[in-house]
């Protein structure tokens, strides 16, 4: 019976936290998610041409298929 009290505790105690949190607007997340997305084509770009670089110096060693 203690433990489902501290569960219920716990539950009330993370609903007042989210009561209490400042949500963005939508233009703000708009913004938000367009800088994410952006960040990750970005990363996803260098990935690919660091990869591409490396096979590449591999298959110039004679190391690569």
């Amino acid at each position: 019976m203690k433990k489902m009290a501290g569960v219920f505790s716990f539950f009330r105690e993370g609903w007042g936290e989210l009561k209490r949190v400042r949500w963005p607007n939508r233009k703000e997340l708009l913004s938000y998610t367009a800088v994410v997305l952006t960040t990750c084509v970005i990363m996803a770009i260098v990935i690919f041409l660091f990869d591409l670089g490396v096979s590449e110096l591999l298959q110039l060693l004679g190391l690569g298929r």
